[in-house]
Formats: structure tokens, C-alpha cells, sequence
């Protein structure tokens, strides 16, 4: 194959599409898959039951597919899958699954991955996620669509972060981040909405104003027991889809940490108070 670089090790069994390149220095094992338009810059190592979708492109000495750092893994066929036109840059790293759990880490299509960041095993990334340079996601972790993390955040295992939501620089998650929800600090204080982030995204002014309205009642407004408070919300905004999707998001049997705890709102809440 034309795309493989004579210095590159490729062991017999990868599957390589004619289009996809490996570059100088790169490492594949026999049990990859490379798409077509796949392109290993240089000094890449995967391994494992990996598969990379068409037009990914990773960069210089990230690794995809090495075991997870699980005690109790001992080397079974666990799995790590990374979506169409996805970007892992310098030194990025994500692990397979382990065993006892999914054993299937997934990034989705259109993800960037910024340099230094690391996917535990385990973890599923919907489509289009940002992770800055050095974000750390735990075993187990679920990023929806469109989330952004920002750089240097730590996320610990087993957290959900819901679509469209943003976790700010340097931020230390232990609990579950609501769709459309801003987080921000050390630990993690949910401070209101993704506003520019879901303004970006086409999001209407009224859809703003009933998540706004939604988000203080259940998380700042006092009075009622939050178990309470989401019985009323079910009713009060049983046909607004986006509110309903937060609820749904909370209540999920999925759900293994607490929901992140309210902090200062931010300026935009407080501007449109």
C-alpha cells in the first residue's frame, strides 16, 4: 500500500483502506481498522479491536485503543471506535474498554480532541464534542453532542455531562452536568445556562427564557425538596421539549452521581434577571 510510510510497523490482520495514510513511525496492530481518508501523522500507535471512520485524522504521538488502566483488565477483546472526521491532536490518548462494563469506548463524528487530552475506557463522546488541551476524562464518563470542555477540567468517572452544555477551564466535575448547563470552579458549580454557546447554535430567545426560568426554579429557588420540585416541573413544563429532555436527563436510571450543585449565575443570567 502507497499510504503506509516504509518505517511504519503495521502488523499482519489490520484492515488499512487504499486511501488512508500512516505516516512515518506509526505503529498499528492486528486487529485495527482504518477507513478510508484516515491519516496517522507520524509516531501514532493504535491497538487492539480498534476502528478509526472515514477522515479521521490523528497527530503526532497520540495513542488509541491501548488497554485501559483498570487492575482488572487482563487483555480481553475489549473495543475503541472513533467517529468520521474526528481530529485527535499531539499526544492525545484514549483507551479501550474495560471488562464488566460496556467494554466500547466511542468518540463520535466530528469531535476535536485538543492536545494532552485523555478518554478513559470506557467513555462514550456523542457527535461533535470539544475537549480542550489536558482535559481528563475518568472511566465511564457520557459527553453528549455539542459539549464543550474547557482546558486543564478534570472529569471523574462515571459523571454525564448533557448536550450543549460547558464545562469551563480548570473545572473539577464529580457530579452530573444537566443539558444546556455551565459549569465552572474547583469543585464544579453549575452557574446557570450555555448561553453564548446555545445562541451560537441557533437556539431561539424563547427557548432561552424557558430553560432560564426552568433552571431557577429546580436549582436556585428555595421552598421545596428537589424530588418535589421536579414532580411540579413535569407539570408546569410538560410541552417544552428542551425542559423535558433536562428532567428526563436527571431522573435516567443511567444516572450514578448526584446533579452538579448551584454556584454564582453568571453575567448573562444576571443581566436578564
Amino acid at each position: 500500500m502507497s499510504g503506509i510510510h516504509p518505517t511504519a510497523i503495521v502488523e499482519p490482520g489490520a484492515r488499512i483502506a487504499a486511501s488512508a495514510r500512516v505516516g512515518p513511525f506509526c505503529t498499528v496492530g492486528a486487529d485495527v481498522e482504518l477507513r478510508d481518508g484516515v491519516t496517522l501523522v507520524s509516531h501514532v500507535a493504535i491497538e487492539g479491536h480498534t476502528l478509526l471512520h472515514e477522515g479521521v485524522h490523528v497527530s503526532p504521538y497520540a495513542s488509541i485503543g491501548l488497554p485501559p488502566q483498570d487492575l482488572k483488565y487482563k487483555g480481553e477483546p475489549t473495543r475503541c471506535e472513533i467517529g468520521a472526521r474526528t481530529i485527535l491532536r499531539e499526544h492525545v490518548t484514549v483507551h479501550r474498554g474495560s471488562v464488566g462494563a460496556r467494554g466500547h469506548t466511542v468518540v463520535g463524528a466530528d469531535c476535536l480532541l485538543m492536545a494532552v487530552s485523555h478518554v478513559g475506557h470506557d467513555c462514550r463522546l456523542a457527535d461533535r464534542v470539544i475537549l480542550a488541551n489536558n482535559v481528563m476524562l475518568g472511566g465511564h464518563v457520557q459527553v453528549g453532542e455539542q459539549v464543550f470542555i474547557g482546558g486543564g477540567a478534570a472529569i471523574h468517572q462515571l459523571v454525564r455531562i448533557g448536550r450543549h452544555a460547558m464545562v469551563g477551564g480548570m473545572a473539577g466535575v464529580t457530579n452530573d452536568i444537566p443539558p444546556f448547563g455551565n459549569v465552572f470552579g474547583l469543585p464544579a458549580r453549575l452557574v446557570g445556562l450555555n448561553v453564548i454557546g446555545l445562541r451560537r447554535r441557533g437556539f431561539s430567545k424563547d427557548n432561552l427564557a424557558q430553560l432560564r426560568l426552568a433552571f431557577r426554579f429546580l436549582f436556585r429557588e428555595n421552598g421545596s425538596v428537589f424530588a418535589e420540585k421536579l414532580v411540579t416541573a413535569r407539570g408546569r413544563y410538560a410541552d417544552d421539549v428542551l425542559v423535558m429532555e433536562v428532567l428526563d436527563f436527571i431522573a435516567s436510571p443511567e444516572r450514578k452521581r448526584e446533579m452538579a450543585r448551584p454556584g454564582r449565575m453568571t453575567a448573562d443570567d444576571e443581566d436578564e434577571a
